[in-house]
């Protein structure tokens, strides 16, 4: 698989869960910055791709980006809700999990990238090399929006949406 052709993976599957699930939802919440949660997952199924991609693993991609899309499906402002900002980097892959799991059918690997991406924060590191390059990536990602305060260089600087 080429660029663009994980780039149309990844947009592709956010198209379906959009369709099929929450994931919408997504827009409303400000996840690092300036920086969108639903914009901060597609730049983290990108960079988990295209990490993928140049260390030639071998693995479900489809798994790879849905899991990636769905790491912060915790659907909440945790900039705003009383008591959160203290425990969300403990608390919310739990919660994004459960909102996934109610949402959508996922395969295992799925499931092990959203539990564990917070990892060292959450006590149990990823199981598989999916869940390894998301966790990677989302801090790569994460870091870049924080200091930048929008997007990163896996999206053009357009809106946060």
């Amino acid at each position: 698989m080429e660029a663009a052709g994980a780039r149309r993976l990844v947009f592709a599957a956010a198209s379906v869960l959009e369709k099929s699930g929450r994931f919408s939802l997504e827009r409303r919440y400000l996840q690092h910055g300036s920086c969108s949660v639903y914009r901060h997952s597609v730049s983290v199924a990108l960079c988990a791709v295209s990490m993928a991609l140049f260390l030639r693993c071998r693995l479900d991609y489809e798994s790879l980006v849905r899991g990636a899309l769905l790491h912060d499906y915790f659907l909440y402002d945790w900039h705003t809700r009383a008591g959160v900002p203290l425990t969300h980097g403990f608390t919310h892959p739990r919660r994004a999990l459960l909102n996934a799991e109610s949402d959508f059918l996922l395969t295992a690997c799925e499931k092990d990238i959203i539990a564990h991406h917070m990892f060292p924060l959450v006590p149990v590191p990823p199981a598989t090399k999916a869940g390894w390059l998301v966790c990677i990536a989302d801090k790569v990602c994460a870091l870049r929006e924080t200091v930048q305060g929008h997007g990163n260089q896996f999206l053009p600087k357009t809106s946060s949406k």
